[in-house]
């Protein structure tokens, strides 16, 4: 079964449903690439697949170990190559764990996780991914 339905809208748009939930969303041309910036990039929707990606595996190992990484946040940083092609170049990751008190193994379990999520495990190995694992305390 398909899992997604896109349609271009013109002017550098797309629409894409998708079709287990009929969730839509929107993408837009970036700005340095003839777009009007007022969307989501596909590429922007790659760097936060590989975001999303991580947090949700290591929520799944973090209920699997009985711990909570509830509020954790992300920054992520997408990085173009400046020359031809047109390529994502660096994604970077910043994770950044709620004020808790996890212990050596927790953290170690989380920085397994976050390098074999599938998303990561896709990209080409030319696409640098540069992860960082904040715990404040």
């Amino acid at each position: 079964m398909a899992t997604v339905e896109t349609y271009y809208l013109g002017e550098l748009r797309t629409e894409a449903t998708h079709l287990q939930s009929g969730n839509k969303l929107i993408t837009d041309a970036p700005l340095d690439n003839q777009g009007k910036g007022e969307y989501f990039s596909p590429t922007d929707l790659v760097a936060t697949a590989l975001g999303s990606c991580m947090i949700t595996v290591m929520g799944i190992a973090a209920r699997a170990h009985k711990f909570n990484i509830d509020g954790a946040r992300l920054v992520i940083t997408k990085v173009m190559t400046l020359e031809a092609p047109r390529r994502i170049a660096e994604i970077v990751v910043e994770i950044t764990f709620p004020p808790e008190s996890y212990t050596d193994q927790q953290k170690k379990i989380l920085d397994h996780v976050v390098k074999t999520c599938p998303v990561a495990l896709s990209l080409h190995p030319d696409v640098k991914q540069t992860v960082s694992l904040i715990f404040s305390s």
